[in-house]
């Protein structure tokens, strides 16, 4: 469904190609993402995926009902007990903060990870109330801290490397993880002593000797066993925690390191399963806690090596202690399986081993600590206009996290669900923003449903139906045509079992009934591996031709999602999802909603994704209207006179209507500048100095033509104050 809306707007000596319109905005805010009998400051069971088939269905993440609030406190025998979850007779519970690779890269940071550990577990500033109570503020008093970390920035990857070049040239496998270790060692000894350092630096040594050890076999077997990955490539965690223990103690820390390989007990559905994909937010790869074994290990942790390491106070010191909060480093990542096999929570899943451990510890918050300002309405890298959300609910976190957005696995909610644990997410280098808080659930279907009044979204003034935008990129399109001889459930059965079978990923599914088609998305890279399945499953049918064809899209494609609560029995928030594409000059391939009616996604061509997005967060106000303005004629008199005019009334169009202008193009009559990607030019006060600089180059309306088309903002003006028929000539090219 390709749609055209353009305006050619002429006048004497100004001659206005429009792209798209632009018209008047009036600014919203986002409807409220947490319950409000949840504080708002402090931020499944197994989370799965199942198939829904209907006429336009896809793969729902598996939503927990629960007909009346979720429980206070987890079951006993699945926590640890008091003198765990209340240290050294602490009145404040735990809190837990996991810091990803992002925030482990250098001394530096590590340095910074230890200061804000030592910061936050001395304590803040609380209402007398609770936070949300008016009253006088009074300080918290020291804080029980645990701290998750992954392992420093690109060690993953080093240890993954070791593997790898382990089955071709063992010398190049060793000097990989001399690399490795020697990087991770010359951090370790910046940060404390040898005194403290020495000790560490022993245990990390001999653990690489063990996994050159265990890489040597390789060459011998020809492969590598999923396990041997997992166990290789968990040191990098080991030895992270070990390094931000080292920083912590030479500070005077109350402090200890937890190696979670001898606490947290899994099992896996799929112990062959692996690492998993780099950056994947599906899965944690059927990982489930054993949770009654893990918290007896905890405590049996937390009464020997606790109590060495003096974190845990003996009843009869606790009069003589210092009162400060004791901080535990817990490694994430790894873990053991019943039988002692050391295992991972596969990629990604500090933040699973973050959240496990916020439930065992009875933790009152959980943070995650990112290198951006919590989560956003969109990925600010594609949609400049994206801002951090305020609040969310867990059942919207975990439809954004399935359509790509980096929040938390779906998984990694689990516990803190069902303990109704708040989760922030933070930026490492602005602490003091507060961030996103994930909480609560969304209302169920029936309860929503229960009135049957259904208003149209633009009436709610105020309040916006979704939360955000996202997108996965690098999908595939999948389609059986004319099987209405075998009949629809039949086609169903057989095409979605192949596909289980096949371990493809089936991102979304539409049906038509009329004549048994069925179109799955599924991820590029598993399009072959799924085409020829399918082939072979109705080989039979197509030799008959039952089935007029199967075939797979040539192009790459991408989804892009909206999710927010706010949609429920919100007349409008498809067509204007389906209008902004349109206007955008967007082809829809697919369209599907969930049955949640918590999203609405679309597939359309990976080239056009990122348009998509900016235009779908306009249409819903989550930004203010931002259109692309490109000047020819800038240095005469009438284009002078338009840019000191643009110049002088900029803000006020943002202030008043919501519109914002980006000259991202000017040009004279010899010479011209574009912004890179689009890229606003800072200034247009010396346009002459601009187009004589470096930067710019010879007049091409074929170039500028180039860097319209590559512009992915979907609201383009262009200006031309020339009187150049030349450039008349390229109006129809503009308004393609």
């Amino acid at each position: 469904m390709r749609l055209h809306h353009h305006i050619l707007l002429a006048a004497p000596f100004v001659r206005v190609a429009a792209f798209t319109p632009s018209k008047q905005q009036q600014q919203h805010r986002h409807h409220s993402g947490v319950d409000t009998n949840t504080p708002s400051s402090p931020w499944n069971n197994k989370a799965s995926f199942f198939l829904t088939q209907s006429t336009t269905s896809r793969l729902e993440p598996l939503a927990v009902s629960f007909s009346s609030p979720p429980p206070a406190s987890i079951p006993t025998e699945e926590s640890c007990p008091a003198s765990v979850t209340s240290p050294n007779n602490n009145p404040n519970p735990w809190e837990v903060h996991k810091f990803g690779g992002a925030s482990l890269e250098n001394a530096a940071l590590y340095r910074k990870v230890g200061d804000l550990l030592v910061s936050e577990s001395s304590g803040r500033m609380m209402k007398s109330g609770g936070e949300e109570d008016d009253g006088e503020e009074k300080h918290s008093g020291p804080i029980p801290t645990m701290a998750i970390v992954s392992a420093r920035g690109g060690m993953t990857d080093q240890l993954v490397a070791v593997v790898d070049s382990a089955l071709e040239d063992i010398m190049q496998a060793e000097a990989a993880l001399d690399r490795a270790l020697e990087g991770q060692l010359a951090i370790l000894n910046e940060l404390a002593p040898a005194e403290i350092t020495q000790e560490i630096e022993d245990r990390m040594r001999k653990d690489a000797k063990d996994i050159l050890s265990v890489v040597q076999s390789l060459r011998m077997i020809r492969s590598v066993p999923p396990s041997v990955m997992e166990v290789v490539t968990g040191f990098g965690e080991i030895w992270s925690a070990q390094t931000l223990y080292a920083y912590l103690k030479h500070k005077g820390v109350k402090t200890a390191w937890l190696d979670a390989r001898e606490v947290l007990v899994v099992k896996s559905e799929n112990a062959n399963a692996g690492l998993g994909e780099k950056g994947s937010s599906s899965s944690t790869g059927g990982v489930t806690p054993l949770w009654v074994e893990t918290a007896k290990r905890m405590e049996e942790w937390w009464n020997g090596e606790g109590r060495k390491e003096g974190v845990n106070i003996a009843s009869d010191d606790i009069e003589n202690d210092d009162g400060s909060a004791p901080i535990v480093v817990a490694t994430g990542f790894v873990a053991t399986t019943s039988d002692g096999v050391p295992t991972t929570l596969k990629r990604s899943g500090s933040d699973y081993s973050a959240t496990i451990f916020a439930k065992l510890v009875n933790s009152a918050r959980v943070t995650m600590w990112k290198n951006t300002d919590g989560v956003y309405t969109a990925d600010p890298r594609r949609v400049p206009e994206a801002f951090s959300i305020a609040s969310l609910k867990y059942d919207e976190a975990m439809e954004l996290a399935y359509f790509g957005a980096q929040v938390l696995h779906p998984s990694a909610m689990v516990p803190c669900i069902d303990s109704n644990i708040p989760v922030y997410v933070r930026n490492i280098f602005n602490p003091s923003f507060a961030g996103t808080v994930i909480q609560g659930r969304c209302s169920g279907l029936a309860q929503t449903n229960k009135d049957g009044k259904v208003t149209n979204w633009r009436a709610n003034r105020g309040e916006i139906p979704i939360k955000g935008i996202t997108s996965v990129d690098a999908v595939s399109l999948l389609t059986l045509e004319g099987a209405s001889v075998i009949g629809g459930a039949e086609v169903a059965e057989r095409f979605m079992g192949t596909m289980a079978d096949a371990n493809i990923d089936v991102l979304m599914l539409t049906q038509a009934s009329s004549e048994s088609s069925i179109t799955v998305v599924i991820p590029e890279d598993q399009g072959k591996a799924a085409l020829d399945a399918i082939k072979s499953t109705f080989e039979l049918e197509l030799s008959r031709s039952n089935v007029n064809s199967i075939s797979l899209s040539d192009t790459t494609m991408a989804i892009v999602a909206i999710v927010g609560e706010g949609m429920a029995m919100q007349s409008g928030v498809s067509a204007s999802f389906m209008s902004s594409l349109a206007k955008a000059n967007v082809n829809i391939r697919v369209i599907a909603q969930g049955s949640s009616e918590r999203q609405v996604a679309v597939v359309v061509e990976a080239k056009d994704s990122t348009r998509a997005l900016r235009a779908a967060h306009m249409a819903f106000t989550l930004s203010s209207t931002m259109v692309s303005v490109a000047i020819l004629g800038g240095t005469g008199k009438v284009g002078s006179a338009l840019i000191r005019q643009l110049n002088a009334q900029k803000d006020d169009l943002k202030k008043n209507l919501n519109f914002g202008v980006c000259v991202n193009a000017i040009a004279s009559s010899s010479r011209m500048f574009a912004g890179s990607g689009g890229q606003c030019l800072i200034s247009l006060d010396e346009v002459d100095e601009l187009l004589g600089s470096d930067q710019s180059q010879d007049l091409d309306l074929d170039a500028l033509t180039a860097a319209f088309e590559a512009d992915v903002n979907p609201h383009r003006v262009v200006i031309d104050c020339t009187n150049d028929e030349k450039v008349s000539d390229y109006y129809e090219r503009w308004m393609a």
